[in-house]
């Protein structure tokens, strides 16, 4: 599991949360009495869920005590444990997992799993990055096999691919009352050295440095720094430009 800097993470809260919020103003449960923020993370997003539904109890959970540390500070109730495996003590009137279930694989049996979480007319909101493809994210995997780092690196992979929306919708659409899914590019203006380098730092970076010694990290950053500046080049004002694609599922079930 990925060790999580909670204060590097939320260096671009704002990016982050975007998504978070355009989920959330599309909920459509009418009055909810339990929420859940799966993998919830820092806790950027559970202000917004407890200013979307105040008559509800809104909880956090997440695998790192660290982040889970900074939502906790908030007030808001959290709960460490196994997003892969967790479970709720009672049905969940909302399921919501704003960039966390990437990491988890066999979507096909995760889905399904957490949609029997949920108490009749229940809602499971899910954002995911879909940016497997994207520089940002294949330069790792490209510096993982530099003979530098290779010999700490082999099989060290960071979230896996997602499913493309089709498949999501044929795995989803038979076990619910309605189905949404839609697909949004933000263009995330950022600023400061190499920004595109730092975003990744609080995500999708981590497996590979947890996995290099102390010694190779800095050596590991400059050159993926380096890989990325002709993919994202500074604009003329100097900041940078992060296309970065996102999939949105809203499954609602039966009452």
């Amino acid at each position: 599991m990925a060790t999580w800097d909670p204060d590097q993470y939320l260096k671009f809260s704002d990016e982050r949360l975007r998504p978070a919020l355009d989920l959330a103003a599309r909920l459509p449960h009418a009055a909810p009495k339990r929420v859940v923020d799966l993998g919830c993370g820092a806790g950027n997003a559970l202000p917004v869920l407890a200013a979307r539904f105040p008559g509800a109890t809104v909880q956090g959970v997440d695998g790192s005590a660290a982040m889970l540390a900074k939502a906790a500070a908030g007030g808001f109730a959290t709960q460490q444990g196994d997003i892969a495996t967790w479970q709720p003590e009672a049905p969940v009137d909302v399921l919501f997992s704003n960039a966390a279930l990437h990491w988890l694989g066999d979507h096909a049996t995760l889905f399904p799993r957490l949609l029997g979480c949920l108490a009749p007319g229940g809602v499971l909101a899910v954002q995911m990055p879909a940016m497997h493809a994207a520089p940002v994210r294949a330069m790792q995997e490209a510096l993982a096999s530099d003979s530098r780092f290779a010999p700490w690196l082999a099989g060290v992979r960071s979230s896996l691919a997602i499913l493309a929306p089709a498949d999501y919708y044929a795995l989803l659409r038979p076990r619910v009352a309605t189905l949404e899914l839609w697909l949004t590019e933000y263009v995330h203006v950022l600023k400061g050295p190499d920004p595109v380098a730092q975003w990744a730092l609080g995500t999708s970076l981590r497996p590979y440095l947890d996995a290099l010694p102390e010694d190779r990290r800095s050596g590991f950053m400059a050159a993926y720094a380096q890989a990325l500046r002709p993919h994202y080049p500074a604009q003329a004002d100097g900041t940078v430009l992060l296309p970065f694609r996102r999939l949105f599922i809203m499954a609602q079930v039966a009452s």
